[in-house]
């Protein structure tokens, strides 16, 4: 199933959804959960209720999906994004020729955090405050979602946690890192688009053959694919259950492919005006515009 989180109208509350060819099917008139979050802490259960009940589910529960607004598939989530970075072979290559990361393939996955108040949907905004940096960066990632709490997994039970997956574009101001610490660089509001869908585990089950790319103004800037992953997605889930808990409804960003603007020659950084699409395989298109968001003097 494709899931979103959607509002109907300027003023309606944010809903949970199905999408089924142009409709979207209101999880919540089918006596269901009406929120993403509400969803995946019922557990697989209130899922399976929900494919059962999709059949039957009556005319005044569809809309039709150009006349709703997609938000982030979950608008607020409970703790920080798990961020994973130098996650690729040649992602590491050109971040130690631009960034002064190190040309070592790392040993262990690199975490990060971006928090909750870094997550825009659809078509929202990427804010550009020239006050805060001069090189605004770009990197597409696929998005894994936990469904069930993870706490010292082992990699054979890993994929098991996961409720879903989505497409998450990692903003990163480059200059903003402080002493080697990244969360400011990558934490700012806004610097997080995600979704447009959940699209649950059972439709992906090998999360490491899924290409993805992102263009920026219709110029392709990045082309991968996850098998190209150091640490795939139960190796990522393993490790950070050693020590952090995951629970229902965390947010995982398994990290980017090359192609990034720091590392290109010469470099490039995302201005006001420019769009950006970032797809997955099998998952869908995110597209945000960037804007000005610097404080007028």
């Amino acid at each position: 199933m494709k899931l979103v989180t959607y509002r109907a109208s300027v003023e309606g509350a944010a809903r949970l959804g199905v999408i089924e060819g142009d409709s979207v099917i209101d999880a919540g008139r089918l006596g269901l959960p009406d929120s993403m979050l509400g969803l995946i802490e019922a557990g697989p259960a209130a899922l399976q209720a929900l494919r059962t009940a999709l059949p039957s589910a009556p005319w005044c529960a569809r809309l039709p999906l150009v006349n709703v607004r997609l938000l982030a598939p979950i608008p607020r989530p409970r703790k920080n994004i798990f961020g994973i970075g130098l996650n690729y072979v040649e992602h590491v290559a050109e971040s130690a020729a631009s960034l002064d990361t190190s040309k070592d393939l790392p040993k262990q996955p690199v975490v990060f955090s971006k928090p909750p108040t870094t997550l825009i949907g659809p078509g929202d905004a990427i804010g550009h405050d020239a006050s805060m940096t001069k090189q605004l960066d770009w990197e597409v990632e696929l998005a894994v979602i936990i469904g069930t709490t993870a706490r010292r997994v082992p990699r054979t039970e890993a994929l098991a946690h996961v409720f879903g997956y989505s497409v998450l574009i990692d903003v990163s101001a480059r200059d903003n890192r402080r002493a080697g610490q990244w969360i400011f660089s990558k934490g700012m509001d806004s610097y997080a688009p995600f979704g447009p869908c959940i699209v649950t585990a059972d439709e992906i089950p090998d999360p490491q053959g899924l290409d993805l790319w992102l263009t920026v103004n219709g110029v392709e800037k990045q082309r991968s694919n996850t098998r190209h992953m150091l640490f795939k997605v139960d190796e990522l889930i393993a490790d950070i259950s050693t020590g952090i808990t995951l629970e229902p409804g965390d947010i995982i960003a398994t990290g980017t492919p090359e192609g990034v603007g720091a590392g290109r020659s010469p470099q490039e950084w995302l201005k006001p005006g420019d769009v950006v699409v970032g797809h997955v395989q099998g998952i869908g298109t995110l597209r945000n515009p960037v804007v000005n968001s610097t404080p007028e003097a």
